[in-house]
């Protein structure tokens, strides 16, 4: 393993996975099945939505806050239902309030095995646009409301947008994070080691994500199945270093029923092979520290 400065957080060592770390079994592909269960604060809306043409400065988007509430009204249930077919695990990102608006579905979540990730109070909250209190603030308040309600305490963080506080890595140590997903530098994990602590950091691949895929790109669910099944022959076929693939659907976007079966033929693919590593972040996590921490 070698350490570098990292070139995003503070007074930050980085010490990465070398090329003969393996996920269990001696597999070198692991695929990690991601859900997003978002929501905004109360007066705030989501800055994509399904319209193209912009509304005037200033006008509150009705239509965007309308379209991203349809993952806790259908899709959050629809996604679990089809995870449970397979007898498959999501880690799934939470807006902390949810925590408030859905509490069943959080204690669903666990009763189900699923993991909670804390996803700050929501999805407007940008902890890179805060100050060091705020952020931490943000965490604590975040990481109780879902431990209040679920029964379990967050163990991994994954900021709105992926944008951390450029002092987020120190911030969630001090709160006893074991992970963070806040990087996009690998596609593999490593391990961040601050003047408090360290924390694994596993980076959140973007290839195989519904939400530019679809909303950026316009690609097809069809597209996001092929994009998948080519991504994981080629990786097993010709990388021979550990790799993580993130398949990733927002319960407002993939969970409608236009995408759901996407979603879910991706998960029966990966359940039902057995030259893949699948698991939940806390466990890749948990792996790392074990075999290389």
């Amino acid at each position: 393993m070698s350490a570098e400065l990292d070139f995003v957080a503070r007074d930050t060592r980085v010490t990465r996975l070398d090329k003969t770390f393996r996920w269990p079994g001696g597999r070198h592909v692991a695929v990690i099945l991601n859900l997003a269960y978002e929501a905004w604060s109360d007066g705030k809306a989501p800055g994509v939505g399904p319209m193209g043409n912009p509304l005037p400065a200033g006008a509150f988007d009705t239509n965007a806050l309308s379209w991203g509430h349809y993952g806790v009204a259908r899709g959050i249930d629809r996604l679990l239902r089809n995870l449970g077919r397979h007898k498959a695990r999501a880690s799934v990102m939470t807006s902390g309030v949810l925590a408030e608006r859905t509490p069943a579905v959080l204690k669903r979540m666990v009763d189900e095995g699923h993991e909670i990730v804390a996803h700050a109070w929501a999805q407007d909250v940008i902890p890179a646009t805060l100050t060091v209190e705020q952020a931490k603030a943000d965490i604590d308040k975040t990481t109780r409301a879902i431990e209040s309600v679920s029964g379990k305490r967050p163990v991994g963080w994954i900021s709105p947008r992926g944008t951390p506080s450029r002092d987020g890595s120190r911030l969630l140590i001090e709160a006893g994070y074991l992970w963070q997903g806040d990087v996009f530098d690998d596609e593999r994990p490593y391990i961040q080691t601050c003047d408090n602590g360290r924390i694994v950091a596993i980076p959140l691949t973007m290839e195989i994500n519904d939400l530019p895929h679809a909303m950026r790109f316009g690609r097809s669910p069809r597209d996001f199945v092929t994009m998948f099944d080519d991504l994981l022959a080629n990786v097993l076929a010709s990388e021979d270093q550990a790799l993580v693939i993130d398949v990733t659907a927002h319960c407002h976007v993939f969970g409608r029923p236009s995408g759901a079966w996407a979603y879910e033929a991706i998960v029966k693919t990966v359940m039902e092979r057995d030259d893949v590593h699948v698991a939940t972040r806390a466990e890749i996590a948990e792996h790392v520290l074990k075999t290389a921490g």
